[in-house]
């Protein structure tokens, strides 16, 4: 049976803190707003994007634009400002060609993931994309993942794939209590006490895809 892995997007394949941190200085300097309103728009955008959100900040600071305008805007400033790492497309053209099936799993608004996979290129080096607000489902809940799985052309249980993610709950207790393997996308910080360890742990989402390049890691022993 193929060899199956599903890939988080936002702070595994691309880095959503940084774009959004250089879209919000462009934004404020744009609406000629403080470096506090700067900071309190990152906060309210920090988990998720959407268009309620747009609303929220037009009325704080009395935009003349509408929330959709404000949408449009944010979507397409983030499509041409989000960069995939050119080693991890290179990784995900290997993975496909060692015969690896690739989804990617991601909550978010469909207008602007879509966009950001789009313009990274990300979605051309995939099967198949499971984003939340299609689903109706949004990681950890067990559902999303499943879905991603068969959207790949594997079948309805996790036991077989992988999910590699940044965020131990959404990404990596949500994959494996839908049954999959996980390598988790570490960074510089700790593993939260309380959870249940990975199966692996990667610096960054090119390490987790050398893992899986090499042959397929083997689930640790309890």
């Amino acid at each position: 049976m193929q060899p199956l892995v599903l890939f988080d997007l936002d702070n595994t394949l691309v880095d959503r803190r940084l774009t959004l941190a250089r879209w919000a200085a462009t934004f404020r300097a744009h609406c000629g707003l403080g470096l506090e309103d700067e900071g309190w728009v990152i906060e309210q955008l920090s988990e998720r994007a959407s268009p309620a959100h747009f609303e929220g900040i037009r009325t704080r600071f009395g935009l003349a634009e509408s929330a959709e305008t404000l949408w449009e805007g944010y979507c397409a400033d983030i499509a041409a400002a989000v960069v995939c790492p050119a080693e991890a497309l290179v990784g995900l053209e290997r993975l496909r060609a060692l015969g690896w099936r690739i989804g990617i799993v991601t909550n978010g608004a469909a207008g602007v993931q879509w966009a950001k996979l789009r313009s990274t290129g990300i979605a051309d080096r995939v099967d198949a994309v499971c984003i939340s607000e299609e689903v109706g489902a949004r990681k950890p809940e067990p559902a999303v993942f499943l879905e991603a799985i068969w959207r790949c052309g594997g079948h309805d249980k996790g036991g077989e794939a992988w999910m590699v993610g940044d965020n131990p709950v959404k990404d990596i207790e949500g994959g494996r209590t839908a049954g999959l393997r996980t390598i988790w996308i570490s960074g510089d910080v700790t593993w939260p006490q309380g959870l249940p360890e990975p199966d692996h742990h990667a610096t960054d989402v090119r390490g987790a895809i050398e893992l899986l390049a090499a042959g397929e890691p083997e689930r640790k022993q309890a």
